[in-house]
């Protein structure tokens, strides 16, 4: 691969982080936020899947290098996926379960 074509998918790559980071800032923890997944991932398809085609098709990008940027970009839309999944349902904070399971002990323990 040239050193320009090289620079050119490093560009799209950071691109592609950065609508990620875009789509994961506007996730509410309300849930609803399926369509900034598909958002995402019609950019992708309208913007990134073409370039990269015609990378390919005028012998640029070999098979292999365009199939693997292309996994890159699906890779980072299910990264936003799971995500977004953390952004509507935050873990429990450290410790969480010891209180609980230490109420529990106490409260059994006053109640025999």
């Amino acid at each position: 691969m040239e050193e320009n074509v090289r620079q050119e998918l490093e560009s799209m790559e950071k691109m592609v982080l950065n609508w990620k980071k875009v789509y994961l800032d506007d996730a509410t923890p309300d849930g609803n936020n399926d369509f900034l997944i598909e958002e995402f991932e019609e950019e992708i398809i309208t913007y990134v899947c073409p370039y990269v085609r015609r990378l390919y098709q005028c012998e640029y990008l070999t098979a292999n290098e365009s199939q693997e940027f292309l996994s890159f970009c699906q890779g980072q839309v299910e990264d936003l996926r799971n995500l977004i999944k953390e952004v509507e349902t935050p873990p429990a904070k450290p410790g969480f379960w010891q209180k609980i399971v230490k109420e529990t002990v106490i409260t059994w323990r006053k109640a025999t």
